[in-house]
C-alpha cells in the first residue's frame, strides 16, 4: 500500500511537470536522478535502523532501543546535513553530468531544483527513520499515513504553488519538502504519543 501511494504521487507530480514543457521535463528528469543517489543512503540507513529496532523491540530492550534512535537522528542528522551542503554548492556541476554545458536553461531549472530540495535533506532522512521504526513496532499502518501525509501534501502543493505565476514549476519544488517536514511533525506526534501511552 505505501509504494503504491508513493507511486500515485509520483506520477501525477511527473504529469504536473510534463505539462511545463521540454525544457522543465528534462531537467527534473536530471535533478531526480541525483536527489536519488544523494539519499538512497539515507534510505538504506532507515531499513538498517528497522531491522534493529525490530530485534530489540522483540527482545524488549527499551534500553538499547532508545539509544539506537539516538544514534540514528545523530547519524542521519550528520550525513543529510554534509549531503545538503555538497549538493546545494555543485548542483551546477552535479547537472553537468547529465546535460550538456550548452543547455544552461535546462542546467539553471535542475539547479534551482536541487537548491530547494536539496537544501531539505534532512526531512527525508527523519521521514526514513520514522518508516523503519513504526514498521519495527507492528504499527505500519502508521508509515502509510506518514507517506499519505507527505506525498499528499505534495501533490496538493504542488498543483497549488505551480499555479502562482511568480512561481511556476518551483513551486513544483517547494512542494517536496514541505511535505517532508509536515509528514515529520506527524511522525513526532506519533511517536511522542506511543511513547506516553506506552
Amino acid at each position: 500500500m505505501q509504494q503504491s501511494v508513493m507511486n500515485l504521487g509520483i506520477l501525477m507530480v511527473q504529469g504536473l511537470v510534463n505539462s511545463f514543457g521540454t525544457t522543465v521535463m528534462a531537467a527534473f528528469a536530471a535533478a531526480v536522478k541525483i536527489d536519488s543517489f544523494a539519499y538512497m543512503p539515507v534510505q538504506d540507513f532507515g531499513n538498517a535502523f528497522s531491522t534493529f529496532i525490530a530485534q530489540n523491540f522483540g527482545a524488549r530492550r527499551q534500553d538499547r532501543i532508545r539509544r539506537g534512535i539516538r544514534c540514528a537522528w545523530l547519524t542521519t542528522t550528520l550525513f543529510a546535513g554534509i549531503v545538503s551542503i555538497l549538493v546545494f554548492f555543485f548542483a551546477a556541476e552535479l547537472m553537468s553530468i547529465f546535460i550538456p554545458a550548452s543547455e544552461q536553461e535546462i542546467i539553471s531549472i535542475g539547479v534551482a531544483y536541487l537548491q530547494i530540495e536539496g537544501s531539505f535533506y534532512i526531512g527525508i532522512g527523519y521521514l526514513f527513520l520514522f518508516y523503519g521504526y513504526f514498521r519495527a513496532v507492528s504499527r505500519p499502518s502508521v508509515s502509510l499515513i506518514l507517506t499519505i501525509i507527505s506525498l499528499g501534501t505534495r501533490v496538493i502543493l504542488a498543483y497549488s504553488l505551480a499555479a502562482i505565476p511568480s512561481l511556476s514549476y518551483n513551486g513544483i519544488w517547494w512542494s517536496v519538502p514541505i511535505g517532508w517536514i509536515l509528514a515529520d511533525i506527524a511522525g513526532v506526534l506519533f511517536y511522542r504519543r506511543q511513547y506516553i501511552s506506552g
